[in-house]
């Protein structure tokens, strides 16, 4: 599927006929966000962690350009590099560069969304590179020659018989139906990978300014293989990901893992800040951080700031009923889900990507179950006003419209009759009590549910038939 953002309509009419898609939805995002629930409910206060943890990352936001500093300082203290990246080709040159100066040919990789973000592997494999990732639901994607559709689950959109019939396609696999068989394949394929690879590639959940580290949590072991064992270690993180200090992270790090899987704690949580030491022998020969910004700060110091405080948990495609509806592919982005839906605008031009703050029922579903508690109805709202100049004509003619009557009782009420009346006549000729069809453009409401007619009597007739003054 195409990753355009503009062709979100076409896309999701798409997805809601996909049988198995829908399958595969239900399964995900009911089991996590069931799980999230169940986690948060273990808290004394999951209301103050929340807060806390906003606290946390609204701080880290305002003092961004001084923690950076700082950050670079701490790792180049530590014997790593840092790398600054104003955007994606800037960020993809940086590691063609180290590869061609360390002559580094095949890598392992960590799963990272900021790397899918600047569109990594297709270039290291246009200059002779081999990059294999290593998370496995990266990995199934990587097979399947597809994109990522969640920020956490990538394969949220295949189901485990998808899985098994493309390992046994593409990569052999005996015949076999258990999950535990097919990672074990997986893994042995996986582990050879590690064995051979001359650098290996993360991203970064957190950034601790204070001491110059980069921390990623995973569950598959895969990370620190990545990081550890290769001589080379290069991280690209987006510059929103850093703290500046270790109990912001002690406080971030309980929320994301019950927000992302429903755990307390992810199996691994690794911390690196620089290359081996004398006294710590452990990690690669040399460490390079590559900072991402790729349109970050011109989203900083605008109304939008708040969208940069997103940890990358997931909880809200979880839990958006959109999402639900027509999965990740959709939004033809790296970010999808409700949080996509505000920062692919942001990141790559509203104009790019106008369908996507209208793909939300605003619900506030989102903002409940978000760790950070991001108002991103709030800025889906601002997001639409920003683009109303993008929408089509009928459109804008017609808002426009709805607005002026609405400013004037007397077309507000005559309004009111005339569509009383009609929506009853038109319901009368259908011989139901609800319209079946519209014509277009309102098809686009008709087509998937029942139009109800107006009530017979207003409100405010209503009132003053019962109450003898206006409303």
């Amino acid at each position: 599927m195409e990753l355009n953002p503009n062709k979100f309509s076409e896309h999701a009419v798409i997805a809601i006929e996909d049988i198995q898609l829908q399958t595969a939805l239900d399964r995900g995002t009911s089991n996590a966000d069931g799980r999230r629930r169940i986690a948060f409910a273990e808290l004394d206060d999951p209301y103050g962690l929340r807060q806390q943890g906003r606290g946390a990352k609204l701080r880290a936001l305002a003092d961004l350009p001084d923690l950076l500093e700082q950050m670079e300082r701490s790792v180049t203290a530590s014997g790593g590099h840092v790398l600054w990246a104003s955007d994606a080709a800037e960020a993809r040159q940086h590691v063609l560069d180290i590869c061609r100066k360390k002559g580094l040919t095949r890598g392992v990789k960590s799963k990272s969304m900021a790397t899918e973000e600047i569109e990594l592997l297709p270039t290291l494999i246009a200059n002779g590179i081999k990059m294999v990732e290593t998370d496995l639901g990266e990995y199934i994607v990587q097979v399947n020659e597809s994109h990522p559709s969640h920020i956490v689950m990538p394969v949220m959109h295949m189901t485990k018989e998808q899985v098994r019939d493309l390992f046994m396609d593409k990569l052999g696999m005996p015949p076999t139906n258990e999950a535990a068989d097919m990672t074990a394949f997986a893994r042995k394929l996986l582990r050879e990978e590690f064995l051979n690879a001359d650098f290996g590639m993360s991203g970064g959940n957190f950034m601790i300014a204070e001491t110059g580290t980069v921390v990623i949590v995973t569950n598959e072991g895969n990370g620190r293989l990545s990081t550890g064992m290769p001589p080379v270690h290069i991280a690209v993180v987006g510059i929103e990901k850093i703290v500046p200090t270790w109990e912001d992270f002690a406080t971030l790090v309980q929320l994301l893992p019950r927000s992302g899987t429903g755990q307390r704690m992810t199996v691994y949580v690794n911390a690196f800040g620089g290359p081996a030491r004398t006294n710590e022998p452990d990690g690669p020969e040399e460490f390079y951080l590559i900072l991402l910004d790729n349109g970050r700060s011109d989203i900083y110091a605008t109304e939008y700031t708040e969208a940069l405080a997103c940890i990358r948990c997931g909880a809200c495609l979880n839990t958006c009923p959109v999402y639900n509806a027509v999965g990740g592919h959709s939004y033809g982005s790296v970010y999808s889900g409700p949080i996509g839906a505000v920062i692919t605008p942001l990141l790559k031009g509203k104009e790019n990507a106008v369908p996507l703050p209208f793909a939300s029922s605003l619900c506030g579903a989102c903002k409940q179950a978000c760790p950070v508690d991001i108002n991103i109805p709030d800025m889906l709202l601002k997001l639409r006003h920003d683009l109303e100049g993008e929408q089509d004509a009928i459109w804008q003619i017609g808002l426009k419209a709805w607005q002026f009557g609405n400013q004037h009782p007397l077309l507000f009420e005559v309004g009111g009759k005339a569509a009383s009346a009609a929506t009853r006549a038109l319901a009368g000729l259908m011989g139901s009590d609800h319209i079946e069809a519209l014509p277009p453009p309102l098809n686009g409401w008709t087509d998937y549910r029942d139009f109800p007619t107006f009530a017979p009597e207003s409100f405010r007739e209503w009132y003053r038939k019962n109450r003898g003054t206006d409303a």
